[in-house]
């Protein structure tokens, strides 16, 4: 008995769950391991590697708005990961650092999904990495979702309430 044609619907379906659903996987781990979302985690991976950093600066380079770093941070915080230190060049900033627990929690942290992500992608001829992107944006638009507000954290999950005011964000 032959098969018929190849369902590619179906096939990109599949794949796309896939995602989805590593994702999940990765999340779940990720809260078991270190108790964290994958947003928090990655908050404290960009503290711990600058040696500290503003929320302006968070808040840049995840691509999310002050206020969900805010929110970020103040979880972290109540849990001893990190702290706020005032500024000594500029009294109006405060400086997030890490501390002795929030170091222990990172090196207790599954491999992050995105940096297995990365570490693959970079491995990537310039035109695959090209074609990669281009069908991904392709992908987002297909599913209206070009417009969505998004940081490189791959997570699951919704905003919690960023999204219900306009403004971007991450699950915290």
């Amino acid at each position: 008995m032959t098969e018929g044609p190849i369902d590619r619907t179906d096939e990109s379906l599949i794949a796309l769950r896939r995602i989805l659903r590593a994702t999940e996987l990765y999340s779940r781990d990720l809260a078991q391991a270190a108790g964290l979302t994958p947003a928090q985690l990655r908050v404290l991976q960009i503290v711990d590697q600058k040696g500290g950093a503003t929320p302006k600066v968070l808040a840049t380079q995840m691509g999310v708005s002050q206020a969900t770093v805010t929110a970020l941070v103040d979880k972290l915080v109540r849990r001893d990961m990190v702290h706020r230190r005032p500024s000594q060049t500029d009294r109006r900033q405060t400086n997030i650092e890490v501390t002795a627990t929030g170091r222990e929690t990172l090196d207790r942290a599954p491999d992050a999904l995105q940096q297995r992500y990365v570490r693959e992608f970079e491995k990537l001829a310039d035109w695959e990495q090209a074609q990669l992107v281009s069908s991904l944006e392709r992908v987002a638009a297909m599913l209206d979702a070009h417009r969505i507000d998004a940081s490189p954290v791959l997570t699951t999950g919704d905003i919690q309430g960023a999204r219900k005011a306009g403004q971007g964000g991450v699950p915290q």
